[in-house]
């Protein structure tokens, strides 16, 4: 079968060399991007995607952000869905009493408290820079200009981790996707947003879903790789992605998204 979008996660799926993609796999999509419409979905903002996809000569493309809570086409907003102002204190309430810090993230701006080893790492990741001011400060602003927040990441120890989300789960169940991306940060998402969502809101209803591809490699990847056409899982992947996928390539740090790719073209798969 012949795909007409290719959708692809970055940290852990195309970033080989952690906060860029390698020469090889941007000669690979530069080989291809008039074949196939090539979206980049992320847990990203859109300033740390806009960068790969100038590297990877996409500019022209659509980008999915916030794992799916903001779709964008240049400056131009296609979908957009936000946590409130009212449950982002809920969540600052409890992670004060647990000595966890929240980044708050807007369209493209990014807020924390103060800055730690793991903003530092996220700046270098994503090639983004933090705004560091109170998070009550950040909170207000955004309540009197009627702005709600895209992501929350919280961040703190593996012990204040795993205590702040049991709280969120009981206490947020239905409000809030909360999402552990590892030892010690928890990702927050609006509800009922992930990245299927987004490739949904971006292609319209009557483009269909068999004809779309897409790679990931961690848990907020699942309903992507299980809802579209064909979903292949990282090597490098969670065993409970791997399980769902139609195919598996090979690592990030390997260049797995374009050597399937390569195989995809001179192949039928």
């Amino acid at each position: 079968m012949r795909y007409h979008t290719l959708c692809t996660d970055l940290d852990g799926t195309l970033l080989a060399l952690k906060n860029r993609p390698s020469d090889f796999t941007a000669a690979v999509f530069k080989k291809y991007a008039s074949q196939i419409k090539i979206i980049l979905v992320s847990a990203r903002m859109p300033s740390g995607m806009r960068y790969i996809q100038k590297t990877l000569g996409i500019l022209d493309q659509p980008i999915i952000c916030y794992n799916g809570a903001l779709v964008m086409q240049g400056e131009q907003l296609i979908s957009s869905y936000t946590i409130p102002v009212k449950l982002l204190k809920e969540v600052a309430t409890i992670c004060a009493l647990h000595q966890t810090d929240m980044g708050l993230y807007s369209y493209d701006q990014w807020r924390a408290p103060r800055q730690s080893e793991r903003v530092t790492k996220e700046e270098f990741n994503t090639q983004t820079q933090v705004v560091l001011e109170p998070t009550q400060t950040t909170l207000e602003r955004w309540e009197f200009e009627n702005r709600g927040g895209h992501k929350i990441m919280l961040m703190g120890t593996y012990a204040s981790a795993n205590l702040v989300q049991e709280i969120l789960e009981k206490e947020f169940k239905n409000k809030l996707d909360i999402y552990r991306s590892n030892d010690t940060l928890i990702e927050i998402s609006p509800a009922g947003v992930d990245k299927l969502k987004g490739i949904k809101a971006l292609l319209g209803p009557k483009t269909s879903l068999s004809g779309v591809m897409a790679f990931g490699d961690n848990y907020n990847d699942i309903s992507m790789l299980h809802g579209v056409g064909l979903g292949v899982a990282m090597e490098n992947g969670r065993p409970e992605l791997k399980e769902i996928a139609d195919q598996q390539a090979k690592a990030c740090a390997a260049d797995g998204v374009a050597h399937f790719l390569e195989q995809y073209f001179n192949t039928e798969i």
